[in-house]
């Protein structure tokens, strides 16, 4: 009997004693959901810093002007190159501050001229000047007597070693042209050192009080497409030869005086560009072209032509 009793009992205290448990675990249960729900209601919400706050693991650093490159836009991208020619300064125009540039005629760009175009039964006479000057004197001299005009192409390296040359030129009513500055080949050069050479030159002209433009002929006659369309860009036509007399070749390159005239009187044609040279030769110290110059000039009077400058070029 008093087994039963005591069986009876242990039961029932057990029960009561899993009540109490759970009763404590419901109770803990709802004390950490409030404190849960507590701190939601007052939290800021994720990934909005607060008012101190400057950086956070979404937030974008802030930029600085030394610290970040600008963004390419119309001002700060370089344009693609222009292959097609262009005239350069608009009408009026200087970058170097001399006279105002004119428009170049549309049929002279992207061309090295040859020949004066429609010109008629002229020509013109062209002396490059690049060394030195020891046939300027002979040929201002020629040219005076025979009254006859004629377009110098000079450096401005040469122009700068011969002082009061342009002057003299000037004076006798010659016209002026753009050698470069140092006389370089052009193909190997970049736009820039072109436009270096070019303005250089330029410089240095009109600082001796001419002015070389429009008429720019390219050293050592080397040119391709790409550098005749940076010298129009320049405001500049280029204009090469028909006939070159070889006289800076002198003797020990084996011209002569007759050789150098035969040259001339053989390439005479309507509009015909010579070219000849101011220096004299480096190894024999001859001056062929100035000394051939009058039976030159003769010839070509008899022949029936008359003389021009390189203005013709711009005659509309």
């Amino acid at each position: 009997m008093n087994n039963g009793r005591a069986s009876g009992v242990a039961p029932a205290s057990r029960r009561n004693e899993r009540r109490q448990v759970a009763a404590v675990v419901v109770v803990a249960a709802m004390a950490v959901l409030a404190v849960g729900l507590t701190l939601l209601i007052t939290a800021e919400p994720q990934g909005v810093p607060g008012a101190l706050t400057t950086t956070s693991a979404k937030s974008t650093p802030t930029a600085t002007a030394d610290s970040v490159s600008p963004t390419p836009s119309a001002s700060t991208v370089s344009p693609e190159p222009d292959e097609s020619p262009s005239v350069g300064p608009e009408p009026g125009e200087s970058e170097t501050g001399g006279p105002p540039v004119a428009a170049l005629p549309e049929a002279l760009l992207g061309r090295d001229l040859e020949e004066l175009p429609g010109a008629g039964n002229v020509v013109a006479l062209t002396f490059d000047a690049g060394a030195n000057s020891a046939a300027l004197a002979s040929i201002l001299s020629t040219l005076t007597a025979e009254q006859v005009k004629a377009t110098f192409f000079l450096t401005g390296s040469w122009v700068q070693a011969n002082s009061g040359s342009v002057d003299r030129i000037l004076a006798d009513g010659h016209r002026l042209g753009n050698h470069s500055m140092s006389h370089p080949g052009f193909t190997q050069l970049t736009d820039a050192q072109i436009t270096e050479e070019i303005r250089g030159a330029e410089a240095a002209i009109l600082a001796a009080g001419g002015d070389p433009r429009p008429f720019f002929r390219f050293p050592f006659g080397e040119r391709d497409s790409r550098v005749i369309a940076t010298v129009n860009r320049l405001g500049y036509v280029a204009v090469r030869w028909s006939v070159d007399t070889l006289g800076w070749k002198g003797t020990s390159g084996g011209v002569t005086e007759e050789t150098v005239l035969r040259r001339v009187v053989d390439g005479l044609r309507p509009g015909a560009i010579i070219l000849m040279h101011i220096g004299s030769n480096p190894e024999d110290g001859t001056t062929l072209d100035a000394d051939a110059l009058p039976g030159i000039i003769k010839e070509i009077k008899t022949a029936g032509y008359g003389f021009v400058t390189l203005d013709q070029l711009l005659v509309a």
